[in-house]
C-alpha cells in the first residue's frame, strides 16, 4: 500500500520553490501525493500532477491560524505519512499542526539573513518557538543556508540534509550558440528587485558604452522604472526585455549569462545557464560559489569595472569561454539533475 505525503506550500505562483515542487511530485509516483495551499493562485494548470490539491483560500494573515485546525483535519482524513513543508508560513503551520508520531520535512530555500523577513523580530521569534516544538528534519538547499539558519536563529540542529536544486536537463538540452562574431550579447534573469541588484549591472555596463556589447535583463518587478530612468541617464546598451516563459530558447541566443544578486538561495537560473552551456559571470556571494565553484566567474559587487573587466576578458578569449562551459555543463550532469535530486529525497524519504 502506497504511503501518503502531504506537501504544503504557500502557492502555486510560478517561483523557484514552487517549480521544484511541481517537477519533483510528477517523479515520486510510488507515494499518494497531496498539495495543500494557503493561497489559491496556481499558475502551473495541467502541470500540477498530483492525487489531490487542496487550498486552504486564506487571503489575510489573521486567518492564518485557522490553517492549523484545517491542516490537522486534512492529515486525519486523508491518513498522511509524511508532510513536507516549503517556505516560511506553511512551515510554521506545519509545526503546529503535524501531530508527534508523523514526520516532517521542512525545505530552506533561501539564506534567512539576508531575507527581508526574517529582519523582522516577529519572524524569527515564531520559526524558533515553532521549532523548538515540532523538531522537523531541515532539507537545506545549500550547506551555507543550512548552516546559517540554524547560526542566525540560533538553534540547535536536529536532523538536517543538503539537497541541491535541480535542472531538467530534457527542457534544457545543447543548442546552436550566438556566433561569436557581431555584437557580444549578454543576459540576465531575475525579478526586478533590490535583492537581485541589476543597477549594478546598469552602471557596470556604462563603462562600457564604447564596446560592442549589449545586456538584456528579462523579468519583471517594481524596480522597472528606476532600471529605465538609469538606462537612459547613463546611456549603457542595456534593455528591459521583461519577463520570458520560454528561456531554454533565449539562452543559446547569448555569449554570457550573469547575475548580479546581492543574495541568493540555489539559483535555478544559474544552472539552466550552465546546463545549455552558456558560459557565467556572477557576483562573488557564497551561495553562487557554492553552485559554480571553478566553473564561472566571479566579480565584484563593490566595484563596477570588475564585471566590466571580467566582461571584457571573456569576449576576447574563446577558448577560454569554451572551457568555461564545458566545466559548468560537466558540473550539472554530475551533481544539479532531476535523477541525482529524486535519488537522495527518496533515501532522505526512507530513512524513516
Amino acid at each position: 500500500m502506497k504511503k501518503t505525503i502531504l506537501h504544503f506550500i504557500f502557492s502555486l505562483g510560478r517561483g523557484g520553490a514552487e517549480t521544484m515542487l511541481v517537477r519533483t511530485i510528477k517523479e515520486l509516483k510510488e507515494y499518494n501525493n497531496i498539495v495543500v495551499t494557503i493561497k489559491d493562485d496556481n499558475e502551473f494548470g495541467d502541470e500540477l500532477t498530483c492525487d489531490k490539491y487542496i487550498c486552504l483560500h486564506l487571503k489575510y494573515i489573521a486567518l492564518y491560524p485557522l490553517a492549523i485546525f484545517k491542516l490537522k483535519k486534512i492529515i486525519k482524513d486523508n491518513q498522511v505519512d509524511i508532510v513536507h513543508s516549503h517556505l516560511f508560513w506553511p512551515t510554521i503551520i506545519s509545526r503546529l499542526s503535524v501531530p508527534k508520531n508523523i514526520p516532517l520535512f521542512t525545505t530552506i530555500h533561501a539564506f534567512i539573513a539576508t531575507s527581508v523577513e526574517y529582519k523582522r523580530w516577529d519572524i524569527r521569534f515564531l520559526d524558533k518557538l515553532t521549532f523548538r516544538a515540532k523538531k522537523s528534519t531541515i532539507i537545506a538547499v545549500a550547506k551555507g543556508a543550512q548552516e546559517e539558519y540554524f547560526s542566525y536563529l540560533k538553534l540547535t540542529p536536529f536532523k538536517t540534509k543538503v539537497l541541491y536544486t535541480f535542472v531538467d536537463m530534457d527542457k534544457f538540452s545543447i543548442k546552436n550558440h550566438a556566433s561569436p562574431n557581431g555584437t557580444f550579447r549578454v543576459l540576465t534573469v531575475g525579478a526586478l528587485r533590490i535583492q537581485k541588484n541589476q543597477q549594478y549591472l546598469v552602471r557596470s555596463m556604462a563603462l562600457l558604452k564604447n564596446e560592442d556589447i549589449e545586456l538584456d535583463i528579462y523579468g519583471g518587478g517594481p524596480l522597472h522604472d528606476k532600471l529605465q530612468s538609469l538606462i537612459d541617464e547613463t546611456g549603457a546598451k542595456v534593455n528591459l526585455k521583461g519577463v520570458v516563459h520560454n528561456i531554454e530558447e533565449v539562452l543559446p541566443q547569448y555569449h554570457v549569462f550573469t547575475m548580479s544578486s546581492l543574495f541568493e538561495g540555489f539559483s535555478l537560473a544559474v544552472l539552466e545557464a550552465m546546463a545549455t552551456k552558456t558560459p557565467v559571470l556572477l557576483s562573488n556571494i557564497s551561495s553562487f560559489q557554492e553552485q559554480g565553484a571553478n566553473t564561472v566567474l566571479y566579480f565584484d559587487i563593490k566595484n563596477e569595472s570588475s564585471f566590466a573587466d571580467n566582461l571584457i576578458a571573456l569576449r576576447n578569449n574563446q577558448s577560454e569561454k569554451n572551457r568555461l562551459a564545458e566545466l559548468a555543463y560537466e558540473r550539472v550532469t554530475q551533481n544539479f539533475t532531476l535523477p541525482v535530486y529524486m535519488n537522495n529525497l527518496r533515501k532522505i524519504y526512507q530513512e524513516l
